[in-house]
């Protein structure tokens, strides 16, 4: 009795991590964070609002390596990537509804993906993108026949307020909160600023191509010159001087 008392014991310890390795809490831990940024396009307002009025046709393009299904005519279910922590991985999927443009505003929100239930996590995803025209600078680079370049230039900027919930094992929730907040946080930041970078870039890149030669090579002379510039940061409220809407009043214009 005695041996075989000893030979079970493994047996049910390992049921029991496994059971605390699986376990879901039934409240989610929420992280959350608030960025902002600017995109500079060299043409008119106008033209930039053209081919933003146009996503279908360079939005899946330019998402890449991320994958973007088409939700409808103006949704998304945008696919991010594996990233994790702990050892608690996920691939976040988020559908995200482009709204039409109302006087030079653009309003992102999330949308739910068909047939598609989160596996232990939510995102509550608000942007907003407007579009300012200005008057390029180009004295600081050094460009031959300036004449021929376009005389304006579009400021796009965006704010974007993100939350997630994530419902951890309960091995993890074991784990001091303080940890978990601020790893979490930490991480959500890092995303952002990734994917916002590579999404800047290749936006950019497929719009100036579309602008002919002359300003193809404009942007990529500028890009050069300013490729360790941020495209965005995290703020924890939106900097009045830069004119952005705040993160917090998106849903009320949205409703408007």
């Amino acid at each position: 009795m005695q041996s075989n008392f000893a030979n079970a014991m493994p047996n049910a310890i390992d049921a029991d991590r496994t059971e605390a390795a699986t376990e879901i809490a039934s409240e989610p831990t929420w992280f959350q964070v608030h960025f902002v940024g600017c995109m500079e396009m060299y043409a008119d307002a106008s033209v930039v609002a053209d081919y933003f009025d146009a996503h279908q046709d360079w939005f899946p393009r330019c998402a890449k390596p991320m994958s973007a299904d088409r939700i409808g005519e103006n949704g998304y279910a945008l696919t991010i990537g594996r990233f994790g922590s702990f050892g608690y991985e996920v691939e976040p999927k988020v559908g995200l509804h482009l709204l039409p443009q109302h006087e030079g505003l653009y309003l992102i929100e999330t949308i739910p993906v068909p047939d598609y239930t989160p596996p232990g996590y939510d995102v509550d995803f608000k942007a907003a993108q407007q579009l300012i025209e200005a008057m390029p600078d180009y004295s600081d680079y050094k460009l031959d026949g300036v004449d021929a370049l376009p005389d304006r230039m579009t400021q796009v900027e965006w704010n974007l307020d993100l939350k997630v919930a994530v419902f951890f094992p309960k091995f993890i929730q074991a784990l001091p909160q303080s940890l978990i907040q601020k790893t979490g946080d930490r991480l959500l930041a890092q995303i952002v600023k990734q994917v916002s970078r590579r999404l800047t870039y290749k936006v950019q890149e497929d719009f100036h191509q579309s602008q002919g030669e002359a300003t193809f090579e404009l942007f990529k002379k500028i890009w050069s010159k300013n490729r360790r510039r941020e495209v965005c940061h995290e703020c924890t409220r939106v900097d009045e001087s830069n004119g952005a809407i705040a993160p917090e009043a998106i849903e009320s214009v949205n409703e408007a």
